[in-house]
């Protein structure tokens, strides 16, 4: 029988021929389906994209298999809202759609893929420039319960290589990060959670940061952790301009923090880890500072300002430096921060701007606020090496005095305890030295034992103030 068929075959050339025809345009059907529908799938999508999106997009060329469900975008471009600025773009960006799904009406992206991404945030007052993708693609009035709910997952969700710019434009700031890398495992359309692994560098400086978070969508509650390696801080400067007539900061953060809560209230925050901030310097310039110190370290056991648990380990802070000098009329921080703080009133007070600063501080505030009402617990605090100066140009002869070296200890400070001791142990420059003993009620600050010592100060350094009410020097003497 195999015999008559192929004989059949070599015999009938005819047949031979429209067999091979077609097989060509089995072959050739997906390649030109191939072919015509990737420009078509590129003009479409440049002709509506204002229509549906509200903002222009452009790419150099689209390559799409609708038998495979492969989808991928070259050079692709989102321009800011009525601008010629770009807003997004990417070298490349894939996706792959389960074909099969859709004939069960489920949409599931299995993979979606942004290859050398580059995002541009532009804040004015406290707008953002995607605040007009927000609102369109949020949708308007309550969900249709009456009707089943789209089915539609996104997978595989990885962002490699990335750039994100961030720019005010009222304080200015600008400012970027690199190497953005963004995992997670995607979206279900019956699943409410959504996890995220992250690293990225700092674009300005030194620093990386990298961990993951996980956000409920339904409840908004959340679960993150954070590992933070010398990480510059040079935003804070720049938001500090804003607050100061002058001035120059500088500082190194470490960190390894995790953290739970909901977005709900901000009080419902539960954190444990360590914090670590190096090479803290602010003052005139960089060569002369009005504050600086070499590491304050946190270890952190437990906050929980709705647990009412404020429990530390330890706090330590290495070789602070504060200098405070009084002026004709004004000091030293007040030049910088305005009269009476007059430069941070006016930022708080502001609704419309945005500073980092300000709102570090009230979210410290916020989370702070009951601490004295709630347990309290820190089993070491210290102070090393410090150095405190005070200068007062007011007077005729300028007076001067500083406390070096600067040591605070305290062991055990527990709201429990019936008391909590203080020792405070200093050098007083030009001369002389003091100590401190403190005993304090934990539960009322009111009720303490203070022993103070000072020795061996010559009375001669007071003189710019005896002279300036007297007329008269002290010539010598000694105070204990």
């Amino acid at each position: 029988m195999a015999f008559h068929i192929k004989q059949y075959f070599r015999e009938n050339k005819k047949l031979r021929k429209t067999l091979l025809i077609l097989a060509l345009v089995l072959v050739c059907i997906p390649i030109l389906v191939i072919i015509f529908i990737s420009p078509i799938t590129k003009y479409f999508i440049e002709k509506y994209d204002v229509q549906f999106t509200g903002r222009q997009i452009e790419m150099s060329r689209a390559y799409v298999n609708p038998f495979t469900g492969y989808v991928h975008f070259s050079d692709i471009k989102m321009l800011e809202s009525e601008s010629d600025s770009i807003f997004f773009s990417a070298e490349g960006m894939s996706l792959n759609v389960s074909m099969h799904k859709l004939f069960s009406k489920t949409y599931e992206i299995t993979q979606l893929d942004l290859d050398q991404p580059r995002f541009s945030i532009i804040q004015e007052k406290k707008i953002l420039n995607f605040s007009d993708l927000i609102e369109k693609f949020t949708p308007k009035g309550p969900r249709d319960t009456t009707k089943a709910p789209v089915q539609f997952n996104v997978l595989d969700i990885n962002l490699k290589e990335g750039k994100v710019y961030f720019r005010d434009k009222l304080i200015p700031i600008n400012y970027f990060v690199q190497n953005v890398n963004i995992h997670s495992p995607g979206i279900r359309w019956n699943s409410d959670t959504i996890a995220t692994e992250f690293s990225f560098e700092s674009g300005m400086g030194s620093g990386r940061m990298q961990g993951d978070f996980a956000i409920n969508t339904s409840n908004k509650d959340y679960k993150m952790s954070v590992v933070v390696t010398k990480f510059d801080l040079n935003i804070i400067e720049q938001y500090l301009k804003d607050l100061t007539n002058y001035g120059t900061f500088s500082a190194f953060l470490d960190a390894d923090l995790k953290s739970s809560g909901t977005f709900e209230k901000v009080e419902n925050v539960t954190t444990s880890g360590s914090i670590v901030i190096s090479d803290f310097h602010f003052g005139k310039n960089p060569n002369d500072d009005y504050a600086s110190f070499e590491k304050l370290a946190i270890a952190i056991n437990v906050i929980s300002p709705k647990l009412k648990k404020f429990h530390y380990d330890s706090i330590s802070l290495t070789k602070p430096f504060f200098k405070y000098e009084k002026y004709d009329s004004l000091d030293n921080l007040q030049t910088i921060f305005g009269q009476n703080g007059s430069n941070l009133k006016e930022a708080d007070n502001s609704e419309a701007q945005f500073n980092l600063i300000i709102e570090i501080a009230d979210y410290i505030r916020e989370l702070s606020k009951n601490f004295f009402r709630s347990h309290y617990r820190v089993n070491k605090f210290a102070i090393y090496d410090g150095n405190i100066k005070y200068n007062d140009f007011s007077t005729a002869e300028k007076f001067s005095i500083g406390m070096s070296p600067l040591t605070i200890l305290a062991d055990s400070i527990d709201k429990d305890n019936i008391r909590v001791h203080v020792k405070l142990l200093t050098g007083i420059k030009p001369y002389g030295s003091g100590s401190v003993y403190l005993s304090i009620n934990p539960k009322d600050s009111s009720d303490f034992d203070l022993n103070y010592h000072l020795q061996n100060i010559p009375v001669t350094m007071f003189n710019p103030y005896i002279i300036s009410q007297t007329s008269f020097p002290f010539d010598r003497g000694v105070l204990s």
